[in-house]
């Protein structure tokens, strides 16, 4: 039986309203589900919505032009700028050219945009989110075109309330069709990355490529037309980890799209003629929430939900303007400017250098200075050695011990090299190969641009300790004098 039940009857109309909302909110308790309300924002006008078009212009060229840009690197290696060959084992970024065992470099890279995530955030608050996010840019681009077919906010809101009629289904299937030709693009253009672009297009529609890379035109089809058409905000108020994680970037002196409350409050309609004595510069006309892609009333304060993408800065500065107000009522600010204004002071200060920015700055700044001069001084001959392990060790007739071992020789120039490989570290330990010097090193040769492997045994006399005992291969190109050594074990024991 329903409590409300069993309440006395309610003495007049004040007592019958609160009854009431005391029902709303006991049901409200009780539903673990609340239907998404659908955001349909206005469009804004200004020099951050103009800020938006430009990045997002900027950004979505960047990633479908550049599997299109082609580098010279020789005859016979892809001539592609920007390449994740796997079949190859290499990445290549125009004049870079990574391989597997430089995988160091991709985590610098990760590094320093963390890093800069984080100073940007110190600094301006999500302005990453608001500007440079890929769930952004692409919503903003899937906006922009449901408001090209469906027009403005208020239009859309009447078609949405509007019964299924021939134009209604038209539009919503034009609109739906942009948005899979879109998504389908997006995932044609992830995939150019993998291979050669003019080729896997070519493939693509004839049917003769992989089925991998239909499965992930396909995969990342579905996942943009879902993400930026259907779920929106909802990706960044409950899939994205930032929103909570932006707390610990930021401070009082960080820089946000702020509601100044000590210039708005108290906030309410406004008549042209109306005196502003005893009252804020908020008129309370909402258009700050109707041009918000998150739905958001930004005089709430700060919100998980709030991306700082500076439209409703826009909006209101438009309406400012209207009412012969000064603008900025919302504004990049500071918390710590709001609180110096309530105290009295006038002027406003913004600490942008500051123990938690310079921090970040010294550290993107000594990571990409690592990364340079790994750049600038790697090596483009290189070895890494392999044990055999079965057996460790074999003793040879006359007490000696061997050892055998598997040489991963890397060229990383574009032609043979003969290099010679020798051995230290080890008392009396000689090398063994099919062509040996009259040093005694080991001559191979390192194929052009790709890994050669070259074994050789190593033999060393019956006094060498028993257990582990370390020694160095050393490689030299007999032409540049270039070398390069890695360190391994030499085993010896008693009787097998």
């Amino acid at each position: 039986m329903d409590p409300s039940a069993l309440a006395p009857a309610p003495d007049n109309a004040e007592d019958a309203h609160a009854i009431d909302a005391e029902a709303v909110n006991a049901k409200a308790r009780r539903q673990l589900y609340a239907k998404r309300q659908a955001i349909h924002p206005k469009l804004a006008h200004g020099p951050f919505r103009t800020l938006k078009w430009e990045a997002m212009i900027v950004l979505l060229a960047i990633y479908y032009i550049t599997p299109w840009l082609r580098w010279d690197r020789g005859v016979g290696r892809p001539d592609q700028a920007v390449l994740v060959d796997f079949e190859g084992r290499r990445f290549y970024f125009f004049f870079i050219e990574l391989w597997p065992q430089e995988v160091y470099y991709i985590t610098g890279l990760l590094v320093l945009a963390a890093l800069g995530i984080f100073l940007s955030s110190a600094l301006f608050g999500r302005v990453w989110c608001g500007y440079a996010c890929p769930q952004t840019v692409w919503t903003d681009l899937y906006i922009h075109v449901e408001r090209l077919i469906e027009g403005d906010r208020n239009a859309r809101l009447r078609l949405a309330n509007a019964p299924f009629s021939r134009r209604k289904i038209g539009k919503k299937v034009a609109k739906h069709a942009a948005w899979l030709i879109i998504a389908a693009a997006t995932g044609g253009a992830w995939v150019f990355y993998f291979a050669d672009a003019p080729s896997l297009l070519h493939d693509l529609f004839t049917g003769a490529a992989a089925p991998s890379a239909y499965l992930f035109v396909g995969v990342l089809t579905f996942t943009t037309y879902v993400l930026a058409g259907t779920m929106r905000e909802q990706v960044c108020t409950y899939m994205c980890p930032w929103p909570r994680i932006q707390a610990a970037m930021i401070d009082k002196d960080a820089l946000s799209v702020t509601y100044r409350r000590d210039r708005g409050e108290p906030r309410g309609s406004h008549k042209r003629g109306q005196s502003w004595e005893l009252r804020g510069d908020c008129i309370d006309c909402r258009q700050c929430i109707a041009v918000c892609p998150q739905g958001i009333d930004i005089r709430d304060g700060d919100q998980l939900e709030c991306i700082n993408c500076a439209l409703c800065i826009d909006a209101c500065d438009d309406v400012m303007a209207k009412v012969d107000r000064p603008k900025g009522l919302i504004a990049y600010d500071s918390y710590a400017n709001i609180a110096r204004r309530l105290e009295g002071e006038k002027h406003t200060r913004y600490r942008l250098i500051r123990p938690r920015t310079v921090l970040y700055g010294v550290l993107m700044a000594i990571v990409a200075a690592i990364m340079i001069y790994g750049l600038a001084t790697r090596h483009s001959l290189d070895i890494n050695v392999i044990r055999d392990r079965s057996p460790p060790f074999v003793r040879l007739a006359d007490g000696s011990l061997r050892n055998d071992y598997a040489l991963k020789l890397m060229n990383k120039s574009d032609r043979p090299r003969r290099v010679a490989i020798s051995v230290e570290g080890l008392d009396g330990a000689h090398l063994q190969a099919a062509r040996l010097d009259a040093q005694g090193r080991a001559i191979a040769t390192a194929e052009a641009d790709s890994v050669t492997t070259v074994r050789v045994h190593v033999v060393a006399p019956n006094r060498v300790p028993e257990g582990s005992n370390r020694l160095r291969f050393s490689i030299s190109d007999l032409e540049t004098g270039e070398t390069a050594e890695s360190a391994s074990a030499f085993l010896a024991g008693g009787s097998l």
